[in-house]
């Protein structure tokens, strides 16, 4: 799997992630687990195509001891399995590592 790892984050910082992640209301029905939406615009000509049947578009964000891990998966709400479930283009796995470093940075969190 691919993804955006941040470690070495005190329990502290992984809470005041966490609570921004819920306030944006990204949550998943698992605790640690948050669905980050992706902006239209990012999405890949297929997931396009596809998004009333199997969009919304999110990549997983899981947060841990320590750590919080972006999946660069795309992955769709309303289905598990189609050709549209595809890795972040370039563009898009720029905009979500550079969404998540802001969100650590206007947390004042040190990384």
């Amino acid at each position: 799997m691919r993804a955006y790892t941040i470690d070495e984050l005190s329990d502290e910082d992984v809470v005041r992630i966490e609570d921004r992640l819920t306030q944006k209301g990204w949550t998943g029905s698992i605790k640690g687990m948050y669905y980050v939406p992706i902006p239209e615009e990012f999405l890949g000509p297929e997931q396009r195509e596809h998004l009333e049947s199997c969009g919304p578009f999110f990549l997983p964000l899981e947060t841990g001891d320590g750590w919080v891990r972006l999946e660069l998966l795309v992955r769709a709400r309303q289905i598990l399995r189609c050709s549209c479930i595809a890795y972040a283009n370039p563009g898009l796995r720029e905009h979500m590592v550079d969404m998540i470093d802001s969100l650590i940075r206007d947390l004042d969190i040190a990384v």
